[in-house]
């Protein structure tokens, strides 16, 4: 059972993550993106960006590096071989391109039991270096009970 006393913690920023092209260009391929935004600099510059732009659910990759923080909490007693992926959402601010560097914090949003089970929300806000807001990932999982 996950502890309920984390829900509304803010766990620290994590290190600065460079947002790569080829990184873009291999995360578009394998959500299907064919958007010429995600894979052609010149396309991309032409539609005003400074360079490729990541697909809208590329900020998953960044926020990943926040849930490691939370998962390895000792406190927050998440047995990651019990996890299974509930729910995932995005509010972007602006699109995430090449040549960002991007940080996150992640706030547990809210613990709630369901019998055995736990389901935790957590908040993820990613932002660029000038400290500006550039997107919210939102995910929930579900931390299924011990078996009987």
């Amino acid at each position: 059972m996950v502890n309920p006393n984390v829900q509304g913690k803010k766990y620290p920023e994590t290190p600065t993550y460079l947002v790569g092209r080829e990184k873009i260009r291999e995360f578009a391929n394998a959500v299907f993106s064919t958007s010429p935004l995600n894979h052609d600099v010149a396309v991309a510059q032409a539609a005003g960006y400074s360079d490729i732009v990541a697909p809208p659910t590329f900020g998953v990759v960044i926020q990943e590096r926040s849930l490691h923080t939370v998962l390895a909490d000792p406190e927050a007693d998440i047995d990651f071989s019990r996890v299974v992926h509930g729910d995932q959402r995005f509010i972007s601010n602006r699109p995430i391109v090449a040549g960002d560097e991007l940080t996150s914090v992640l706030t547990v949003a809210s613990v709630k039991s369901l019998g055995a089970h736990s389901m935790v929300t957590f908040n993820t806000e990613i932002f660029d270096a000038k400290k500006e807001l550039v997107c919210t990932a939102i995910s929930t999982l579900v931390v299924r009970g011990a078996e009987s």
